[in-house]
C-alpha cells in the first residue's frame, strides 16, 4: 500500500478561504479562541475548537463539545462554506513567513503505515490529549486538521512541487499573522504521475501532529472492531515538505517553582555543570548553550568541555537541559506531566518568557538553540523519542483550507 494517495477534500470556497481558515486547534487557549472566533460565524475554530459556541464554563474536552463540532461541519456543508471535491486529487500548499518559504503536498497518508512505522514519530503522545482527538475525529468523521509529515529531500518529488506551483493558485491570502497561504488544487489527470514520484519514498517523518496521527490510527482501530466504515477511516490528512524546506524555531521552558532552595541553589546547582555568565542577551549564542531568566536578569549556561553525551538523543539541547538540570536540580523528572514546567514556542521570543516571570506567573525561563531537522531525522530513523516539546515548526498548517471526511 503506498504511504500517499489523493482523496475526495471538503474545502472552502476560494473567497471564503481567509475568513474560515484558523490557526490549529493546539497553538491557541479556549479563551484565545473564542476571541478570535468572536464576530465571524465562519471561523474554523467552531469546528476544531467547538467550545467557542458553548458556554465557557462548559469543560472544553466533553461529550457535548464534540457533538457541538459535529454539528458545526454539518452547518458549514449545509451553507455552502464547505464543498466536496468530485473526484480524488492532490493539492499543494505554500507558506511564506517573512523570507522563509516551504510547498507542501496536500494527500492523505496511510494509516497502516504508521502502525507500522515507514511513518515515524520522535516524540511521544500525552494520554489524556490523544483521546480527545480521538473522540473529536469520531465525531466529526473527518480529519478536520493535517498532519505535518516530512519527506528526506529526492529531486524527483521536488520536481512535483515545483512544477504544480507554475499555475496560478485556486486560494492565496495573507493572514493577520503576515504570514502568506497559497492553494493549488491539482486536476485528477496529474494523480498518476503524482503518485509514481511519490512511489519513491519509503519513509515519512511526523514533524507536528503526533496526537492527530495516534489519534487517527484509533479510530480506525475502533472502526474495525465494530465492522464499520468504508475504507476512508484508513487514512489521515497530512501535507508533506521536503525536510529540507522546513525551519525549526525553539521550544523554551518556563518552571514554576524552584523547589526549597530557591535561585541561590539553582544557581549553586548550575555552576557546577555549566560556565554561568551574564548575558548580553537572552538566546543561546548557538548550540549546548542556553539562556536562563532568573530574579530579574538573564544569564548564559554554556556546556563545559567533554560533557556533552556522544549519543545523538543526549546532545539534544532540550536533553541537556533536561538531564542536566530540570531533572537532578529542580525535581521535574516527568516534564510530560509535572506541572511546574509549561513550554513556550519560540515563535512568542524571549521577551513574553520574561513578561511572565516579571508578573509572578513563573520563577524561571529557560531559552535554547532549536533542535534540526537533520537530529530529527536521526532520532527517528533510530526508534530512538526526544523529550516532550523539542521542536517548534514555523510557519503553522492554517486549519480550514482542506478536510479529509470519511
Amino acid at each position: 500500500m503506498p504511504l500517499l494517495a489523493p482523496f475526495r477534500a471538503l474545502r472552502p470556497p476560494p473567497e471564503l478561504a481567509p475568513s474560515i481558515a484558523s490557526p490549529p486547534y493546539d497553538v491557541v487557549s479556549s479563551s484565545e479562541a473564542r476571541a478570535l472566533a468572536a464576530g465571524n460565524p465562519r471561523s474554523f475554530f467552531r469546528i476544531s475548537r467547538p467550545e467557542v459556541d458553548l458556554p465557557p464554563e462548559l469543560d472544553e474536552h466533553s461529550d457535548p463539545v464534540h457533538a457541538r463540532g459535529r454539528a458545526a461541519l454539518q452547518e458549514f456543508r449545509r451553507n455552502g462554506w464547505l464543498l466536496l471535491d468530485d473526484a480524488p486529487r492532490f493539492s499543494l500548499y505554500r507558506q511564506r513567513m517573512g523570507s522563509h518559504t516551504q510547498t507542501g503536498l496536500v494527500a492523505c497518508a496511510s494509516v497502516d503505515a504508521y502502525v507500522r512505522g515507514d511513518i515515524k514519530r520522535h516524540e511521544l503522545t500525552r494520554p489524556d490529549k490523544e483521546d480527545d482527538r480521538t473522540r473529536h475525529i469520531e465525531a466529526l468523521g473527518a480529519n478536520d486538521e493535517p498532519v505535518f509529515l516530512a519527506y528526506r529531500a529526492r529531486p524527483s518529488v521536488d520536481a512535483v512541487l515545483q512544477r504544480g506551483a507554475e499555475r496560478a493558485p485556486d486560494v492565496h491570502f495573507t493572514s493577520d499573522d503576515g504570514v502568506e497561504h497559497t492553494v493549488w488544487v491539482l486536476p485528477p489527470s496529474e494523480n498518476t504521475a503524482i503518485e509514481a514520484a511519490l512511489a519513491a519514498l519509503d519513509t515519512l517523518y511526523i514533524a507536528d501532529g503526533h496526537h492527530r496521527s495516534a489519534a487517527a490510527a484509533r479510530v480506525q482501530a475502533l472502526r474495525r472492531a465494530r465492522g464499520e466504515g468504508g475504507g476512508e477511516e484508513d487514512w489521515f490528512l497530512a501535507v508533506v515538505f521536503s525536510h529540507e524546506a522546513l525551519q525549526i524555531l525553539p521550544y523554551n521552558r518556563l518552571v514554576k517553582d524552584l523547589g526549597p532552595g530557591g535561585s541561590a541553589a539553582l544557581l549553586q546547582g548550575l555552576a557546577a555543570r555549566f560556565e554561568v555568565t551574564p548575558a548580553a542577551r537572552p538566546e543561546p549564542e548557538g548550540p549546548h548553550s542556553f539562556g536562563l531568566y532568573l530574579d530579574g536578569r538573564w544569564w548564559r549556561l554554556g556546556t563545559r568541555p567533554g560533557t556533552v553525551p556522544a549519543d545523538a538523543r543526549g546532545a539534544l539541547d532540550v536533553s541537556i537541559l533536561q538531564d542536566a538540570v530540570l531533572g537532578p536540580l529542580l525535581g521535574i523528572q516527568d516534564p510530560r506531566r509535572d506541572p511546574r514546567i509549561e513550554f513556550v514556542g519560540g515563535i512568542r521570543g524571549a521577551g513574553e518568557l520574561q513578561a511572565r516571570v516579571d508578573r509572578g506567573e513563573a520563577r524561571a525561563a529557560f531559552t535554547l538553540w532549536p533542535t534540526s531537522m537533520r537530529e530529527l531525522l536521526a532520532i527517528s530513523d533510530a526508534g530512538q523519542i526526544m523529550p516532550p516539546k523539542s521542536t517548534w515548526f514555523e510557519p503553522k498548517l492554517r486549519s480550514g483550507l482542506f478536510l479529509h471526511p470519511f
